[in-house]
């Protein structure tokens, strides 16, 4: 849902492979609070001629669906909106949609989100949504680190690789624009919506961080996407101190 550019969302509906022509995607919004505007944005950017679109709010349970287990597993695509991973893994573990959420994805229903709806799906986060950066546990469906915001010189940059070298797991960190595409727990391939963002691979070396930038795909370029296939990693590394 970035504003003006709907390169990302359109990619995400592309991802599935059951209901090509009228995919069912449902908007988690709980990293919000449920807020009204961002569930507003969700259904102008996924309008009724391009999907069927639906969402959950655990915060008002007089809208949305009753049985949730049931209709999460019916969709195609969950889509999880930004705010705090904090209190979205508080509120998922409550209500048990940390759990519906495992059996969806061993189901084959497309995860994705952005923000803390990216880091919830890794082992371990970095997340700056409460003030100073701080590392969470997340759901563990991927099985490893995970940073977005991962901008040059910005404080989350910063943090990801102290936390690395003080034994964080290692893994992958976005810029703003960019995005990670995992198959089961493998990465697949790095795909943006800005020309310039960048997906990258974090690992500890000794006392060193060694970075490595991804080959990314900008989805803007007309030559499309090359068929999805195992991805070398690594185009350029730079380690950091």
């Amino acid at each position: 849902m970035e504003s003006g550019n709907p390169l990302l969302d359109d990619y995400v509906l592309g991802l599935a492979p059951r209901n090509p022509q009228r995919p069912r995607i449902c908007f988690l919004p709980s990293a919000s609070g449920d807020a009204d505007h961002y569930i507003v944005r969700f259904y102008r950017a996924f309008r009724a001629d391009r999907c069927e679109a639906s969402h959950i709010s655990l915060f008002r349970r007089e809208q949305g669906p009753q049985d949730l287990r049931d209709h999460l597993l019916s969709q195609d695509l969950i889509y999880v909106g930004g705010g705090s991973v904090v209190s979205l893994l508080g509120v998922w573990r409550a209500h048990g949609i940390d759990q519906i959420l495992r059996e969806a994805w061993e189901a084959g229903v497309v995860l994705c989100g952005l923000s803390a709806g990216s880091l919830c799906w890794f082992r371990e986060a970095v997340t700056g949504f409460h003030g100073a950066p701080r590392k969470v546990d997340g759901l563990d469906l991927l099985p490893f680190g995970n940073c977005v915001h991962y901008e040059p010189g910005s404080d989350r940059r910063l943090a990801y690789h102290d936390f690395i070298r003080a034994g964080m797991r290692s893994g992958y960190a976005a810029e703003d624009g960019a995005a990670l595409h995992f198959v089961g727990t493998e990465l697949s391939r790095v795909v943006a919506s800005r020309r310039e963002a960048r997906g990258y691979r974090l690992d500890a070396l000794g006392d060193r961080v060694v970075e490595m930038r991804i080959a990314t795909t900008f989805l803007g370029d007309p030559a499309g996407l090359a068929p999805l296939v195992p991805l070398p990693e690594a185009i350029s590394t730079a380690a950091a101190a």
